[in-house]
């Protein structure tokens, strides 16, 4: 039996990408929340909530623009990590055209307080770029409203106490609405023949016997889905021994509605019938 390593969350990002939503929907998974704690007492607060003895389920929020604060920060991270307990990070994103809509739409000050909220927009990110490219997860709220955040945090977080192992989500989409920004392996399967075309399948989606039979029944689907399955086979074990929690798979064709649906049905249900912490997600199946 592996013995779990005790845990905290740094919860990290942009200004309107979903900090604060997101602290509420852990602290309702039940997760020890405290905001905006400064980067330089992560260490002795983990030590004050005896993460290292406990099974707590610690959520930090974290402040760390400037670059003393993030060598603050990497500091705290590096010496917990040697006493035993494991830190991951997750960064929420969002373009800088959506994150200028919401502060323009609450019309609250920007806190970088720039001349514009375009200005201060742009110089957060370019401050926050190192954290960014040390985080174990980036959630892109872009197109999330709070209830597709709240749905992405619970599938991904609900239940960690008790399982550690590498979570994966395979998620359907359709080209025409843009890959997922928080995929880490995209793939296409506009090469096969689209129902869209076939009158008695146009209605339905991949989730249909009929759609399903006949996005199988040609010989490339079945390569397709062989290859596949090596690629994930290769890649899983390699991605759990860099220390990453979480992988995102995602499936497109032209819509989003049959083949990457049953593309992704196929994939998902076979890493979930391996015994793998899998997910199955169809984004665009419903448009």
């Amino acid at each position: 039996m592996v013995t779990k390593r005790p845990e905290v969350l740094l919860l990290l990002g942009m200004s309107g990408a979903g900090r604060s939503a997101s602290s509420n929907v852990f602290e309702d998974l039940g997760y020890y929340v405290i905001e905006n704690l400064p980067p330089e007492l992560v260490e002795s607060v983990v030590e004050s909530n005896d993460v290292a003895e406990s099974n707590k389920q610690l959520v930090l929020t974290i402040d760390a623009r400037d670059g003393s604060a993030q060598n603050a920060l990497n500091r705290s991270l590096e010496r917990l990590s040697q006493s035993g307990v494991l830190t991951r990070m997750i960064f929420l994103d969002a373009n800088n055209e959506t994150l200028i809509e919401r502060y323009e739409e609450n019309r609250r000050p920007h806190p970088m307080g720039m001349d514009s909220l375009s200005q201060s927009v742009k110089n957060e990110r370019e401050q926050l770029k190192p954290i960014k490219e040390l985080a174990d997860l980036v959630i892109d709220t872009t197109d999330m409203n709070v209830h597709e955040l709240r749905k992405r945090i619970i599938e991904g977080f609900q239940g960690e106490a008790t399982n550690q192992e590498l979570k994966i989500s395979v998620t359907s989409f359709g080209f025409k609405n843009g890959a997922p920004r928080d995929a880490d392996i995209v793939l296409d399967v506009r090469f096969l023949p689209n129902p869209h075309w076939r009158e008695e399948l146009r209605a339905s989606t991949g989730q249909s016997p009929m759609v399903r039979n006949y996005v199988l029944s040609f010989e490339d689907a079945e390569i397709f889905l062989e290859k596949t399955k090596d690629l994930i086979d290769f890649l899983l074990p390699r991605f759990t021994s860099e220390g990453k929690s979480y992988v995102g798979i995602a499936i497109g064709c032209t819509g989003g509605k049959h083949r990457s649906v049953v593309m992704t049905e196929e994939v998902g249900g076979w890493l979930i019938n391996e015994g793998k912490d899998a997910v199955i997600l169809h984004r665009d199946m419903k448009e």
